[in-house]
């Protein structure tokens, strides 16, 4: 079982680089707000992220969006994804996938909220031709994992990465996308 509280001094360690413009935490309200508009609560590392180190703005690359506030939020990204879902043929966003990650090119790390670890998937569209379930993969099978591989600075979207640095093994399909798209 991994040390949570060692987990985020060491992500507030990392987040906090020198010159970086980190906003404030979310309050507790704002939290509960937010998950009540969700229609469903964050994992439990997830929303101490937002809540004891800041609202986004840390992370791997393009860091992780702000939960609330005026610009793109996870709320406002996961609202848009599953309406635009809503009216494909091919419906392309699950029910509880929050974004937390944008990674441009219509790419997103999200949160699977409806696990206990809150695995981390990759949403790429572009890997696939019908998009729907098969544009959607495991990248870590708990948000612990994740943040772990991103302290390490062994994720497979590191810049400096080359072919030798990656891993060998592509990452899975979510087997559960196809049933959560039906949700």
């Amino acid at each position: 079982m991994p040390d949570i509280e060692d987990l985020i001094h060491r992500v507030a360690a990392k987040a906090k680089t020198p010159g970086s413009a980190m906003s404030a935490p979310v309050s507790a309200d704002q939290l509960a707000t937010a998950e009540a508009e969700l229609g469903f609560p964050l994992p439990p590392l997830l929303a101490r992220l937002y809540r004891e180190i800041a609202n986004g703005g840390y992370g791997p690359d393009y860091q992780l969006l702000p939960l609330v506030g005026a610009e793109r939020t996870v709320l406002s990204e996961y609202h848009a994804e599953r309406s635009a879902s809503a009216e494909e043929e091919s419906p392309s966003w699950p029910a509880g996938v929050v974004p937390i990650l944008d990674w441009g090119c219509a790419m997103y790390a999200a949160v699977d909220c409806y696990s206990e670890a809150g695995t981390v998937l990759l949403f790429e569209p572009n890997a696939v031709e019908d998009g729907g379930a098969a544009a959607w993969f495991v990248d870590a099978e708990s948000l612990t994992d994740w943040l772990e591989t991103w302290l390490a600075g062994t994720g497979w979207y590191r810049e400096d990465a080359d072919e030798d640095d990656l891993p060998d093994q592509e990452l899975p399909p979510w087997e559960h996308a196809a049933s959560r798209l039906t949700e």
